[in-house]
């Protein structure tokens, strides 16, 4: 039934079946394989999620329902990580979004508070308590996992966000870089900025750019603007250029392995996606204390 409906996101069929089924006790599995599935597919699967488990609270679920769901999927995050590495910070997206949008009890983080002993289940609940915190214009987390719409031709959104780029290396001025960034409205296009900035900071090697570059995708990340699927497809795509751009930035390789690092650091990239840098094979790294790198 939710593979078909990531086919169809006709989300009154999906409650019309719901309501034949008569789940009772069993309707917190809804939420809880709708989800489940969502992570390991597609942004847009995770957004047709999103959008169902608002849509059936009131019909078929309560918000309870939905917060039993999430309370047994933080518990399972350990094996969840084991099939999508990401999972803590994709389910504490999927959290955000669903309190923004009435489906979780607006209380459901207190629960929580001082009472998370899983690293992961606490990395989940930490993203989600981010993105609730950030005062936006708008009220509903829309725009959480990167999916939209946008009629601007391609070449100029690109020359758009470079622009903004060139402006915030000068000013250093996060805000004003989120502000160009949200008039833009193309949130299913941000990775092109995750792309530019870094290949920018390659092109530069220069160790302020450095800096500056983390300091921006940071801000980025934590308020939300920039998803966890953009910020993987951004860093990923220079991740395949790489040989070609180091074939005229010589210094590139080792640069990269730097923001990189930085930005793992920062809790900019998961570990996951830090160690899928090439050339990182030459190195090891392991995890001290909180967060902080040693070479072995």
């Amino acid at each position: 039934m939710v593979r078909e409906y990531f086919e169809h996101g006709d989300t009154e069929e999906v409650i019309a079946l719901l309501k034949e089924l008569n789940l009772g006790k069993q309707s917190s599995g809804v939420p809880r394989v709708a989800v489940s599935l969502a992570l390991e597919g597609k942004a847009s699967h995770r957004e047709l999620t999103s959008r169902l488990l608002s849509d059936l609270v009131g019909k078929v679920l309560s918000e309870e329902h939905i917060a039993e769901a999430f309370d047994r999927m933080l518990s399972e995050l350990p094996d969840l990580i084991l099939d999508t590495p990401e999972a803590p910070q994709m389910l504490g997206q999927f959290i955000a979004r669903a309190v923004a949008d009435h489906a979780l009890p607006l209380n459901f983080l207190d629960r929580y508070k001082g009472r998370v002993d899983c690293d992961h289940a606490r990395a989940a609940v930490d993203r989600a308590a981010v993105l609730l915190r950030i005062k936006r214009e708008i009220i509903r987390l829309d725009n959480v996992w990167g999916v939209g719409g946008g009629q601007r031709p391609v070449k100029h959104l690109i020359k758009e966000m470079n622009l903004l780029l060139q402006e915030f290396l000068i000013s250093g001025q996060v805000c004003e870089a989120e502000r160009c960034l949200r008039e833009l409205e193309v949130p299913h296009f941000h990775h092109e900025l995750v792309y530019e900035a870094v290949v920018l900071v390659l092109e530069g090697s220069a160790e302020g750019h450095v800096l500056m570059a983390v300091k921006l995708l940071k801000a980025l990340w934590e308020s939300g603007l920039i998803t966890l699927d953009q910020m993987n497809r951004g860093f990923q795509r220079v991740y395949n250029e790489l040989p070609d751009l180091s074939l005229d930035v010589p210094l590139a390789q080792s640069v990269m392995e730097k923001l990189v690092d930085l930005c793992y650091k920062e809790g900019v990239i998961t570990q996951h996606l830090r160690d899928q840098c090439p050339g990182r094979g030459r190195k090891r790294f392991v995890s001290e204390g909180d967060g902080g790198l040693i070479k072995e």
